[in-house]
Formats: structure tokens, C-alpha cells, sequence
């Protein structure tokens, strides 16, 4: 039952990832340098408020899963989706962090280049998550 869990929670994760990749970036980059700025800021804010959590709540889903069944797929999913936590702190706040300290009216062809780059790197979180719904699909397949 925590691999469906697992999965359920993993699949919300990896879906307001995916929308982000293909509806919310490429409208975002059709703006202007300024309003894309302007707009990527608070859409960044209130998907962090969603997917951190989430991610820390589908690892220990997941380890509670593995806990209780010994399925190794579950504790795969696990590791997968909580591997968004270092990805995101070492490698994307850097390029967020640049991104937050610039203000609108400075904002210019550098800060494009930049929320493409953030585009890119926010794709390796989609992977992440997607990995991590498929191990937890294969566990409760497997389970059913």
C-alpha cells in the first residue's frame, strides 16, 4: 500500500515538474526580459513551496515502504527523488539566487540566458521524478 503511495505522491511531483518544462517556461520565455523576470520569480517561490516538500515526503514514503515490504524498488524510488535535494541545493541555486537578487528593471539578454539555463536544469528534477514514479510503479505492480 505505501508503493501506491509512493507512486501517487511521486506522479504529483513529477507532473508539476513536467508542467513547468513544457507549458510554463516556453510561455515565459516569450516575454520580454523584464516580465519574464517578473513572472519567473513568484512561480518560482510557490514551486518550491511545492516540490521540496513533496520530495522529502515521497523519500519517506518510500523508506517506510521499503522498511516494511524490503523492496529495494521502493527504496529506489526513494533515493531518486530525494536526489532533487542536493541537485537543486548544489547545482540550480546558484543560477536561482542570481536570478532573485536581480531586479526587473535590470533585467536584460544575460538574465534570459539565465532562466533558460534554470529551464534546463529544472528538467533534471522532471527526470528525477519520473525515475523515481517508475520504480514505485514497478514495486506495486509487482505487489498487486
Amino acid at each position: 500500500m505505501l508503493e501506491l503511495l509512493g507512486l501517487m505522491l511521486a506522479a504529483l511531483f513529477t507532473g508539476a515538474a513536467l508542467y513547468v518544462n513544457v507549458a510554463e517556461q516556453p510561455a515565459r520565455l516569450t516575454l520580454d526580459d523584464a516580465n519574464l523576470l517578473r513572472e519567473w520569480k513568484p512561480s518560482y517561490k510557490h514551486g518550491f513551496a511545492l516540490q521540496a516538500p513533496l520530495a522529502l515526503i515521497v523519500f519517506l514514503v518510500g523508506a517506510a515502504a521499503f522498511w516494511q515490504s524490503g523492496d529495494w524498488r521502493a527504496l529506489m524510488g526513494a533515493l531518486l527523488m530525494l536526489a532533487n535535494w542536493p541537485y537543486t541545493l548544489l547545482v540550480i541555486f546558484p543560477t536561482n539566487n542570481r536570478l532573485l537578487m536581480t531586479q526587473e528593471a535590470k533585467a536584460d539578454a544575460g538574465t534570459r540566458r539565465l532562466v533558460e539555463r534554470w529551464g534546463w536544469l529544472h528538467m533534471v528534477r522532471t527526470v528525477f521524478g519520473a525515475a523515481s514514479m517508475l520504480c514505485f510503479l514497478w514495486a506495486a505492480a509487482t505487489d498487486a
